[in-house]
C-alpha cells in the first residue's frame, strides 16, 4: 500500500477535498453530513491508493525488477506472491466499496466508472508517451466524486475542477518521471519526460498555466469571493517556485518539487474553505 510514501494519498485525496469544500459553499457550509464526507473520502484515498499500489505491482512486478528504486517492492523482489497480492487487493476493494456505499447514488456509479481506469493505468507506459495524462484522468476523478456527494449533480464548476487536475497531475507526475527516465529508456517505458525531453520544464510550464486557468475558472464558477482567488494566485506562486527550482537532471530534486504539490493542494483547498 506504500503507507510509507503518503504523498500519493494525499495526491488522490485533495481533488475530491476541493471538490467537497467548493460544492459546500466553503467554510460557512461546513455541517455534519460534509465533515462525514470528507472522512469518508480521507479513508477512501487510502484504501483505494493502496489498491492502485496492488494492480500497477501486480503489472509491473517484472519491470520494477529492472529498476533500481523499485526492485525492493514486495512482488518484484518475491517477499509476497501475486495470490497474497490479488487477496490483500480483494480486502481493500471491499473496504472501498463500503465506503461508496455511503454516498448518493450518482457518487457510487462514477465510483464504478474509475475502476478500469485504476486497472488500466499500469499499461499505459507500454502503449503511450503520455501515461501521466491517463494518470490525470484516473488521479483527478475524485473532483466529480466529491462534487456530486454534495450536489448530486455535475456542474460546470465540477468538469473546470477536474480538467485542471488533469493538467496539474500531467505536470506534476512529468517532473516525478524525469527520475527514471534513464531506467525507462534502458528497458523500453515510455513517459512524458522521454517524449518531452529536453523541453519539459516548458511543457510544464504550460501544463501549470493551464491548470490555474481551469482552477480559477471553477471557483469563479463556483460563485467565490476575491478573497478566495487571491488565495488561490498564492498556490500559483507555489507552481511558480516548482518550475523555478527544478533541476530536470537531478533525482532527488525531482522528488522534492513533486512532494511539494501536497504544499500547492493544501492552498488551493484553503482557497476553497476561505
Amino acid at each position: 500500500m506504500r503507507l510509507d510514501r503518503p504523498i500519493g494519498i494525499w495526491l488522490l485525496l485533495l481533488p475530491g477535498w476541493w471538490a467537497i469544500m467548493l460544492a459546500a459553499g466553503g467554510g460557512p457550509g461546513i455541517n455534519g453530513f460534509i465533515l462525514y464526507m470528507l472522512i469518508l473520502f480521507a479513508i477512501g484515498a487510502i484504501v483505494m491508493r493502496g489498491a492502485g499500489c496492488i494492480i500497477n505491482d501486480l503489472w509491473d512486478r517484472k519491470l520494477d525488477q529492472k529498476v533500481a528504486r523499485t526492485s525492493a517492492r514486495p512482488l518484484a523482489a518475491g517477499t509476497v506472491s501475486p495470490k497474497q497480492a490479488l487477496i490483500f487487493l480483494a480486502v481493500l476493494l471491499t473496504g472501498g466499496c463500503i465506503i461508496l456505499w455511503q454516498m448518493s447514488l450518482v457518487t457510487v456509479l462514477l465510483g464504478f466508472m474509475v475502476l478500469p481506469l485504476i486497472v488500466l493505468y499500469p499499461l499505459m507506459k507500454r502503449w503511450t508517451w503520455w501515461p501521466q495524462a491517463f494518470l490525470g484522468l484516473t488521479f483527478n476523478f475524485g473532483t466529480l466524486m466529491g462534487w456530486t456527494a454534495v450536489n448530486d449533480v455535475i456542474s460546470p464548476a465540477a468538469l473546470l475542477l477536474y480538467g485542471g487536475g488533469i493538467f496539474w497531475t500531467l505536470g506534476y507526475d512529468t517532473i516525478y518521471a524525469h527520475q527514471d527516465k534513464e531506467d525507462d529508456l534502458k528497458i523500453g517505458i515510455k513517459s512524458t519526460a522521454l517524449r518531452l525531453g529536453e523541453n519539459s520544464r516548458n511543457y510544464v510550464t504550460i501544463f501549470y498555466v493551464v491548470t490555474m486557468i481551469l482552477f480559477s475558472c471553477a471557483f469563479i464558477s463556483a460563485g467565490v469571493g476575491t478573497f478566495s482567488l487571491i488565495l488561490l494566485a498564492a498556490a500559483g506562486l507555489q507552481l511558480v517556485w516548482q518550475i523555478k527550482t527544478w533541476d530536470m537532471d537531478d533525482p532527488e530534486s525531482a522528488l522534492r518539487v513533486f512532494k511539494s504539490n501536497r504544499d500547492f493542494g493544501m492552498l488551493v483547498l484553503l482557497a476553497a474553505i476561505l
